[in-house]
Parts: structure tokens; C-alpha cells; sequence
């Protein structure tokens, strides 16, 4: 059987890969340029059973994909920036609660309401920092429709795999542009299912106690078991804690179960690696210039190769470094005023040897922006 192919928006692609990974319940608020995702699920996830609620804010968005997820459903929200900020204290909630969500930030021009129309990547270290207290986050995103839908199936598999939120990270060009999607057929992409615990009703159950391979089975809230679910720190029954060693305990196996597993979440693609002498590191819309760029100079006989990050956060530090390695110096292209360039300068051997290309005006950054700055690079002699 051949795959189905479509012409959509990337955020209806992304809408093709929440429902391909079995979403069956999903509440949000419309905001700009995110809105197309809850409008086409507010027709389609019913016509699969599932339920789609609009709620009166994004904070009662958050609220209500914990909820439904404590019983059982795989859960999405959407939203832009000033949505996105306002679900940072229920974020933190789920991730403390261990509370498996995605949350779909189609991002725009800030800070506040700034140019809602326009593209932007500037939520990149709100995504990781956004809420308080020591923990990690993880977020996706994906340069075109295909990588889309993926990256949308991934964030599921890893949300229930680790128990975690994750963050859908796009941006306002990759979530209005069209083109061509094929979809998989059923089986095609692995998907990971709710793992639930084997305690049997009347037994003791741990809500908060990891197995040996790290994963936490789930009781569907409101079935046979009765546990305590809080924002607070816990013990392994989900009952408040401030004894210390439980604290800390908590807080390193909140944290450990995303960095030391960041092997395993590290998406990427590579383009002419091997023996770039000038790497550019890239991520969602902005990726697509710098593909170009690399085409292009190639074609000259210049040896310029192109990594783009499909996992941001946690941060493919090794994989970053690695490629970098032999490279004579390496430029960042985003669309911020360097969060990602931040994060690639603590990565590196040498990270005066690291530049920023960049916008952070709504336009979308184009080739001949990355050129110019690669000529003064190079007319510096670095």
C-alpha cells in the first residue's frame, strides 16, 4: 500500500503526527501563528474518538492535558510565546509530577504580544528555562513538513518513555509554509505506549518509584489504585517531602533521566561534514537558508557542511563538539539574538572560533544574509 501524500501547513502536519501517535486528548487556546493546529484538531481528533476542548486561557490549557493525562490519554497543547509564558507554572508542575505532555510552541516575534505575524526563534531558552527550580526540559523542532510530522511522533515516544513534557519547538515560517507530506503507513514509525503498572489492586503502589532501567510505571488516576499527586517534592508514594535526602534524590533523578540519556534524544542531520572547514549549525526555518548557503558554496569548491539540530534541548553537546572538531571556525544561524550560539560557544574547544548569524527583526533570515557575514569572516582571516 503506497503512503498518502498531502499538501498542508507545517502546523497541520504536526497535527498529522499527534493523531498518527495516537493523541486522544488535546485543549489549547488560539493564539497566532499557532492557532491551525487546534482548528484542525477540533475537526479530526473527534472523528478519531478522541476529545478537543478550547479552554479560556493557556494556563487552564496546561492544567487540563496534566489532568487528562493522569487518566490515561496521550495529550497535546499548542500555543506561541506569550501563551507558552503564561504555562511555565503548570510546565513545572508536570515536570515534577513526572506528568507525560506535549506542548506545541509555534513561535513569533517578542517579547510580550511583540509582531504576532511574524517569524522569530527567541523561545528557545524560555523553553529551557522558562520555569523555576533546578530541572531539564526536552525540546524539538524540525526545518520541514516531513520532519514535522517526526519530530511530533518522537515527542510523544519521549514523553511517555521518561514520563516528561516536551516541547515542539517550531516557528512561525516552518507552521504557515506549505508542502508535501507524505504520512506513514500505521506500523511504519515505532510508537511508545503508556507503560502502566502491574501492582495489582489492593497491592502497594509506588507512584514515584523507578524501575531498574529508569522508567516509571503509571496507574491511570482514578482507577484501583488511590495516590497522591503534587507539585511539591515527594517521597516514592507522592506524599510532600522536605527531608533532604528525599529532596535531593528527587531533584537528580528528575534531572538524570533527561542528561544522561541525551544520546538517545539527539536528532540531527548533517550535510557535508566530513571535511568542513567552515560548519554551520542551524535549526527549524532558519536551517533551510543555511542548507542553501552550503549547496551553493559547495558548488564553488568551498568546503562548508551544514549541521542541523533537530533536538535542542537537552543540548547534543558531544555531537556539536565532535563535528566541530576539525572545522576552522563555525557560524550559528538563528533567528534570535544567539541562544543557541550560547550554548554551541560552551560546547566547542575554541569558541572565539564561533560566530552569529543572525536576525531578530520578523524577517526571515535569507542566504544572502549568512553570506555576507561568511565574507567578513573570511575577510578577517579567523
Amino acid at each position: 500500500m503506497s503512503r498518502a501524500v498531502k499538501f498542508v501547513q507545517g502546523n497541520e502536519a504536526c497535527v498529522e503526527g499527534a493523531l498518527y501517535a495516537q493523541l486522544d486528548f488535546f485543549a489549547g487556546y488560539p493564539i497566532t501563528p499557532s492557532t491551525e493546529v487546534a482548528e484542525h484538531l477540533a475537526k479530526r481528533l473527534p472523528q478519531k474518538g478522541g476529545k478537543f476542548i478550547q479552554m479560556e486561557d493557556e494556563i487552564a490549557s496546561m492544567c487540563a492535558i496534566i489532568g487528562a493525562s493522569l487518566t490515561g490519554h496521550k495529550v497535546m497543547t499548542a500555543t506561541s510565546g506569550p501563551g507558552f509564558s503564561l504555562m511555565q507554572e503548570a510546565l513545572g508542575y508536570a515536570i515534577m509530577a513526572e506528568i507525560p505532555a506535549v506542548i506545541v510552541n509555534v513561535q513569533r516575534g517578542g517579547p510580550s504580544t511583540g509582531i504576532p505575524t511574524h517569524v522569530s526563534q527567541g523561545d528557545v531558552n524560555q523553553a529551557r528555562w522558562g520555569t523555576h527550580g533546578d530541572h531539564s526540559i526536552v525540546a524539538l523542532t524540525a526545518s520541514n513538513h516531513q520532519d514535522v510530522f517526526t519530530m511530533t511522533v518522537e515527542a510523544f515516544n519521549i514523553a511517555e518513555t521518561y514520563r516528561t513534557p516536551v516541547v515542539l519547538l517550531f516557528d512561525e515560517v516552518v507552521g504557515h509554509m506549505r508542502e508535501r507530506l507524505e504520512i506513514p503507513e500505521p506500523g511504519e514509525l515505532h510508537l511508545v505506549e503508556r507503560l502502566r503498572t502491574a501492582v495489582k489492586q489492593g497491592v502497594d503502589y509506588h507512584p514515584y518509584l523507578p524501575r531498574e532501567d529508569g522508567r516509571l510505571p503509571m496507574s491511570d488516576f482514578g482507577d484501583v489504585h488511590r495516590y497522591n499527586v503534587t507539585g511539591l517534592a515527594h517521597d516514592m508514594w507522592g506524599f510532600p517531602s522536605d527531608n533532604p535526602g528525599v529532596v535531593h534524590g528527587l531533584l537528580r533523578h528528575l534531572v538524570d533521566k533527561i542528561e544522561n540519556n541525551v544520546n538517545q534524544m539527539a536528532h540531527y542531520k548533517e550535510f557535508y561534514t566530513e571535511d568542513a572547514e567552515t560548519m554551520l549549525i542551524s535549526y527549524g526555518s532558519a536551517a533551510r537558508s543555511a542548507l542553501h548557503v552550503v549547496e551553493h558554496l559547495r558548488g564553488k569548491g568551498e568546503r562548508v557542511g551544514l549541521l542541523e539540530l533537530q533536538t535542542l534541548w537537552p543540548f547534543p553537546k558531544s555531537v556539536v563538539r565532535e563535528r566541530c572538531s576539525q572545522a576552522k571556525y563555525t557560524v550559528v544561524v538563528e533567528m534570535n539574538m544567539g541562544q543557541i550560539c550560547q550554548a554551541v560557544q560552551s560546547a566547542v574547544d575554541l569558541p572565539e572560533t564561533v560566530f552569529l548569524a543572525n536576525r531578530i527583526d520578523g524577517a526571515f533570515i535569507t542566504p544572502t544574509d549568512i553570506r555576507k557575514l561568511l565574507r567578513v569572516i573570511q575577510g578577517r582571516g579567523v
